[in-house]
């Protein structure tokens, strides 16, 4: 195959595609609407599974890149009341079945496992439009253009590629999540770096909870969840970092200090992010010479698989397209039958996490998934 693939967005499925291609010695070209790798903080961790994250780095060459990346230990996770009673407290069994990882250092050793220049940064999509004979002309906000014979949106949840091939548009799910990050939490933070402990940490109650993860160098990086209408703080400057945090704080009146100080101790300005879907079984009629992957083909509430599926779809498609090297509209056909299917069995799995957490049966009712988990294995 000598059709150049053109890919916009350089996160995780994207980068997955490139580099798979780049394995099989097709061109790509990704354009990122970021001004560089590092122009914000990549998100928390992420724990790769072995049926769809796994394979795809496999796919990728990167698994003992990969493997050098796991933080140790971080797969305990414990439930919490509101009180701070632990009501479970589950250490790593050392198996390394969901190995945790960084999302931003993961991200890295795709970009660095790519030729120099694969990745235009400082390009933002602003629309696409169809010029027939499987051609699309991609427009940037500088004012740039240009001319994809395939194109592949891997550009998330707003997705500028999507409208080309779907009127879906995202919706709100009703719940919003507030993101703070406390550094050094074993010195600096101590009280709430014990309630963490090793791993990951659930405090739940009905409407409300805070989820927790320990990453490298005693990091906390929290997520006041909360079950909320969009337009909460609507009315607030988001840039008042004192007023926001005492606005989210108060939603949690009553609480354990060492848990409410997850919050209040924060080391960065805490971060709205409204948690938005796709319809379940998202789907559309082929269209020559454009797909897409990830979030902004099927997306879901974050449950663990968002990042993991992203990178199986983008290793699938570059397989695909390796295996049909004549044929682009076989290969597009076969990664998005494919995908299709795995995103509609997620979705069917998936046990609406967002009313187990912080449901009206909180935190008994995410304690009971958890401990029928370790049953079942």
């Amino acid at each position: 195959m000598t059709t150049p693939v053109t890919i916009i967005g350089a996160g995780l499925g994207g980068l997955v595609l490139a580099r798979v291609l780049h394995v099989h010695g097709i061109p790509a070209t990704v354009y990122e609407a970021e001004p560089s790798p590092d122009a914000r903080r990549q998100g928390g961790l992420l724990d790769i599974h072995p049926w769809n994250g796994r394979p795809a780095l496999e796919a990728a060459g990167l698994i003992e890149g990969f493997r050098r990346l796991v933080l140790p230990g971080r797969e305990s996770y414990r439930i919490l009341d509101r009180t701070g009673t632990v009501l479970l407290d589950r250490p790593d069994d050392g198996t390394g079945q969901r190995p945790e990882v960084p999302r931003g250092a993961l991200r890295q050793l795709l970009l660095d496992a790519l030729p120099p220049g694969t990745v235009r940064w400082g390009h933002k999509i602003t629309g696409v439009r169809a010029l027939g004979e499987s051609r699309h002309e991609v427009g940037f906000a500088d004012g740039t253009t240009v001319v994809a014979s395939l194109l592949v949106g891997a550009d998330g949840a707003w997705s500028r590629v999507r409208p080309v091939l779907s009127g879906a548009i995202p919706a709100y799910v009703g719940i919003s999540v507030v993101e703070t990050f406390l550094f050094d939490g074993d010195t600096r933070h101590s009280a709430a770096a014990k309630a963490v402990g090793a791993g990951s940490l659930f405090a739940l109650a009905p409407g409300r909870g805070l989820l927790a993860h320990r990453e490298g160098g005693g990091t906390l990086h929290v997520y006041a969840q909360l079950r909320k209408p969009q337009d909460w703080l609507a009315g607030l400057d988001l840039t008042d970092a004192a007023t926001v945090t005492a606005r989210v704080v108060e939603e949690y009146d009553g609480w354990a200090p060492e848990l409410t100080a997850l919050i209040t101790g924060s080391d960065t300005p805490p971060v709205l992010r409204r948690l938005f879907t796709l319809p379940a079984g998202h789907r559309w009629d082929r269209v020559p010479g454009v797909t897409l992957l990830g979030d902004a083909a099927h997306l879901r509430p974050p449950n663990g698989e968002g990042a993991n599926l992203a990178m199986q779809d983008g290793a699938t498609l570059g397989q695909a397209l390796a295996a049909h090297p004549d044929d682009v509209e076989a290969a597009l056909t076969e990664h998005e039958q494919s995908m299709f299917t795995r995103a509609a069995a997620v979705a069917a799995d998936d046990d609406d996490m967002y009313t187990i957490m912080i449901g009206d049966d909180a935190p008994q009712s995410m304690l009971a998934l958890m401990t029928g988990a370790e049953q079942a294995s």
